[in-house]
């Protein structure tokens, strides 16, 4: 199939569209390389995915009409996974409005060009955020009550039910996949498994917010890609899926794991709750796995296992 690709540069979507080479689809990734993070990771990325097979590239910006035409006109996409967005709770409390333009108003341009262009089918990365703190545990897709915490959740939210509306009215197959916590070689520098390793590889201290009993239902970006290739392959109007481990880890474990696989001790530095951050955050992946087959294969050590392996690696080390 021809796979276009939001965010194909980044952490999940490099993992993503290597599995999709490996797989014979023909992938086309759109991606603007911003600078929230360092775009030499990016690139760094964009080399990885090449070594396994040849794909097309699109440098441009989700929320300009030309950029998504072009976009749309030149990979022909029988498949979209929107992988594009604003991440982090933290940075959308400093700003809202960003984080509205992107992550609502470049997936409403992403379904109006789907819609346009007759695409069979839409998958959305949204959020285990948009669950808020909840006190129904495990998260359930059938949850009606969700009171998003922070912008970043709430424009998750609204994508989710942007997709639900183009699926209601155009017939477009829409389907919306609530990652938690995801994991692994590639992540993201602002992640905290990424800055507390480094941090800790480095001798400094962590932040720690918190008394450390919060909990994060970690999940390793294979597991997650495995969901996400399952998606593709159902033919549902619209669906949400939780992809997570259905294993909470709480931050204290994190932390001392973390001690044993790096053969270091962390230095902790302790802080206040942060606003917008929830207790815990933990997947019921029932629906998931009736649906997609999905079985989270890959347990929380041995996944920081390997992303420590790829910390200290050469080839981290030239993109850091």
């Amino acid at each position: 199939m021809r796979i276009l690709v939001t965010g194909g540069a980044g952490f999940i979507g490099s993992h993503l569209c290597e599995a999709l080479l490996d797989a014979g689809h023909t992938v086309t990734i759109f991606d603007d390389l911003n600078d929230y993070y360092e775009p030499g990771e990016k690139l760094a990325n964009l080399d990885a995915v090449r070594a396994r097979g040849e794909y097309g590239f699109l440098h441009g910006d989700i929320c300009q009409p030309e950029a998504v035409g072009e976009a749309f006109a030149v990979s022909e996409p029988e498949v979209v996974v929107h992988l594009a967005a604003r991440a982090g709770v933290r940075p959308s409390l400093a700003d809202p409005l960003l984080y509205e333009h992107v992550n609502v108003r470049g997936t409403l341009m992403l379904l109006e060009a789907a819609r346009k262009h007759n695409t069979g089918k839409f998958i959305l990365a949204s959020s285990s955020s948009v669950y808020g703190a909840s006190n129904c545990v495990p998260f359930s897709e059938q949850e009606t009550r969700l009171l998003p915490a922070s912008p970043y959740a709430a424009t998750k939210l609204a994508a989710e039910k942007l997709c639900y509306t183009y699926s209601h009215l155009y017939g477009l197959s829409a389907i919306c996949l609530r990652f938690f916590t995801v994991f692994g070689p590639r992540q993201r520098p602002d992640l905290a498994i990424r800055k507390f390793a480094e941090s800790m590889m480095a001798g400094e201290s962590i932040p720690v917010f918190g008394d450390g009993s919060s909990a994060r239902d970690y999940t390793f970006v294979h597991d997650t890609v495995a969901g996400i290739m399952a998606a593709m392959r159902i033919d549902r109007p619209f669906e949400i899926y939780n992809l997570g481990n259905s294993n909470p880890v709480s931050l204290s474990e994190l932390i001392r794991t973390l001690e044993e696989v790096l053969g270091v001790t962390a230095r902790i530095r302790q802080l206040p709750d942060q606003p917008g951050d929830v207790p815990i955050t933990f997947a019921d992946i029932r629906k998931a796995g009736a649906d997609l087959g999905y079985a989270p294969a890959t347990p929380f050590r041995e996944g920081l296992v390997e992303m420590v392996r790829w910390l200290r690696s050469d080839r981290a080390a030239v993109v850091r």
